[in-house]
């Protein structure tokens, strides 16, 4: 299979690429793989579309990448995923991106993460935005952050929102704020409940203000005490309320 070359490969047709065995496909160059027209790569089989190496789903281009169908983005290894590169991720439509398995998304690199639009960060499943390491969630930038809708912030781990910048978190919607579990809020850090604005002070349920340490409490300032409403401020447990400073107590 490989003596044919780039031209050979390029010729043969979808019955002829659907022959060839897993090996034959493993064997082939990087260039006689990108000689395959796009609409021939969306045919070939499961079973070949795993035998490729990295080197090989490295090489595709954009176009191909995109060709690829969603039950073949299924198969792709961990490794493959990965191979895809920014460029290729980047590429991905929102359907190919939700037929990545968690593992896969899990492999992707920082960079990869990042070249997904936010437009397609939306319509990641909820499985998939939980399989995020805490330094992918991080490289979301304030606009992925923002682009995701309540459900998907929930499937964030503790560790991810804790992980998250202030910006990041000043991002998250008033609306979606409100809906964060308590076990979220309790992970956030003082930093983090500090950079909230009044808005956002004001969005947090009573559940999430009393679930909120002393020095998150302490955290909300001045500006952020005065915001509460009274629902918020009775749900302030008596520690928090010893914690808070005059000033915030003035306010």
């Amino acid at each position: 299979a490989q003596a044919l070359g780039a031209a050979g490969v390029g010729a043969l047709t979808s019955d002829q690429l659907r022959a060839l065995n897993t090996a034959d496909i493993a064997a082939l160059t990087t260039a006689e793989i990108a000689a395959i027209s796009t609409d021939n790569i969306s045919t070939l089989t499961t079973s070949e579309i795993k035998a490729l190496t990295t080197a090989q789903v490295a090489g595709l281009d954009t176009a191909h990448v995109q060709a690829l169908g969603t039950a073949q983005v299924a198969v792709l290894s961990t490794a493959q995923a990965q191979a895809l590169g920014a460029a290729g991720v980047g590429a991905l439509t929102s359907d190919q991106l939700r037929a990545l398995t968690t593992a896969d998304v899990a492999a992707l690199t920082t960079a990869e993460i990042q070249a997904i639009s936010t437009a397609n960060l939306a319509t990641l499943t909820t499985a998939e935005i939980g399989a995020l390491t805490t330094a992918q969630a991080q490289a979301l930038g304030a606009t992925g952050i923002a682009a995701l809708d309540s459900g998907q912030l929930r499937s964030l781990s503790t560790q991810d929102v804790a992980a998250l910048t202030t910006a990041e978190v000043a991002a998250i919607s008033t609306d979606n704020i409100s809906l964060l579990t308590t076990a979220q809020v309790k992970a956030m850090t003082t930093a983090q409940i500090a950079g909230l604005d009044t808005a956002h002070v004001q969005a947090l349920s009573t559940a999430e203000i009393a679930v909120l340490s002393t020095g998150q409490a302490q955290a909300l300032g001045a500006a952020g005490v005065g915001a509460l409403t009274s629902d918020q401020l009775r749900a302030l447990n008596t520690a928090d309320i010893a914690a808070l400073t005059t000033a915030e107590i003035a306010a």
